[in-house]
């Protein structure tokens, strides 16, 4: 019945603000945008495929969201952090230590980084990996998933 998620939504303070950052430098393609309503809608991959919609609120009625932006893995362990960068943006990986070093989910398997839009909401591009599910084995580096991978 389920087949996926098709759209999500955000509360931005600055909807101008907030097109500029997801249709500029994070490359997505707006679709949609109502003045009246202070709404934007984009496309995410594919025209008609996935949809994340911009509402403007005052700040205090802005409540801070997760979501992930579904990349390819080798993308995301080669590519994610540079692309961040060259836009000015500044990544984490889920441990927070300090470092800009992707990291994995042994549970899924999956490689992610995250970084903040304007609002501060907490965005990450994931990557599906291959390979079975290694729950016991937490959250860790590529380097320390690929050596257990060879064990």
């Amino acid at each position: 019945m389920i087949k996926g998620l098709f759209e999500t939504h955000l509360y931005v303070e600055n909807i101008k603000r907030s097109i500029d950052f997801y249709a500029n430098t994070l490359e997505l393609e707006q679709c949609h945008f109502e003045e009246e309503r202070r709404a934007a809608f984009f496309w995410i991959g594919k025209p008609k495929q996935f949809m994340l919609g911009l509402w403007e609120k005052p700040k205090a009625e802005i409540d801070i969201r997760h979501f992930a932006f579904q990349c390819e893995p080798d993308w995301v362990l080669n590519e994610a952090v540079n692309y961040l960068k060259k836009r000015a943006i500044k990544c984490r990986n889920f441990l927070n230590d300090g470092t800009e070093r992707p990291m994995i989910f042994a549970w899924m398997p999956a490689i992610s980084i995250y970084f903040n839009d304007p609002d501060g909401h907490s965005l990450e591009f994931i990557g599906i990996l291959n390979g079975e599910s290694k729950p016991e084995n937490g959250i860790l580096s590529y380097e320390q998933w690929k050596a257990l991978e060879n064990e």
